[in-house]
């Protein structure tokens, strides 16, 4: 071994870089972003990052480029998407522009998180309650939709009795009510309580039920 020869140690561990960006949103507003970059030197690319790079790559490189890129992707972006639903569209594009920038210089990008955005005041009220009067509106129409679920079932079912109504009235008529009322006398007379049965003397010829106990 060459007595004059050093090692130098680079960790290949996953490492996390967190950076506090103001960036532009599309309108021109400026907002603050909390990142974080999980990165790993590339064991292959070791050897070149100590020669051109050095120890301190996060500082030389790592860290320009993250900065860089979080302001080109959020440019894109007006304020409110920055601080609603599309942080993951965001971080997405962040990585996938400053992977390739960090990739050539022996350094792998694994993931993108955007952890904190920080509007200025009184754009974050406007936002909150612009926000909030969507999520009532939203809630009046499920209520309305349901009230007219509701009015339309009760349309069908009064429908349905309607109909039912309509098809027992056409089914009757005197003959038939008279067999029932006969058959309802008989039923009657089978009982042991004492009664006196004129049959033929009610009105429309039914039977007369007179006493019982």
């Amino acid at each position: 071994m060459n007595p004059l020869a050093k090692i130098h140690k680079y960790s290949i561990r996953t490492q996390e870089v967190k950076e506090t960006v103001d960036v532009p949103s599309r309108e021109g507003l400026t907002v603050q972003v909390d990142v974080s970059l999980l990165l790993a030197l590339d064991p292959e690319k070791a050897a070149d990052v100590y020669r051109k790079i050095g120890y301190e790559y996060l500082k030389v490189v790592v860290i320009p480029q993250l900065r860089g890129v979080v302001r080109d992707i959020t440019s894109g972006y007006d304020a409110k998407s920055l601080y609603t639903a599309e942080r993951e569209t965001i971080s997405m594009g962040i990585q996938k522009s400053l992977s390739p920038l960090l990739a050539e210089r022996g350094i792998r990008v694994e993931k993108i998180l955007m952890r904190k955005i920080t509007l200025p005041l009184k754009l974050a009220a406007a936002i909150e309650s612009k926000l909030e009067a969507e999520q009532q509106a939203e809630q009046m129409r499920f209520v309305l939709d349901k009230e007219k679920q509701e009015a339309e079932r009760k349309r069908i079912e009064a429908q349905g009795i309607s109909d039912y109504q309509t098809i027992i009235n056409k089914g009757l008529n005197e003959n038939l009510l008279k067999w029932k009322g006969i058959e309802a006398t008989r039923e009657v007379a089978k009982s042991p309580n004492t009664k006196v049965i004129i049959v033929g003397s009610g009105k429309d010829g039914l039977p007369i039920i007179l006493g019982g106990q």
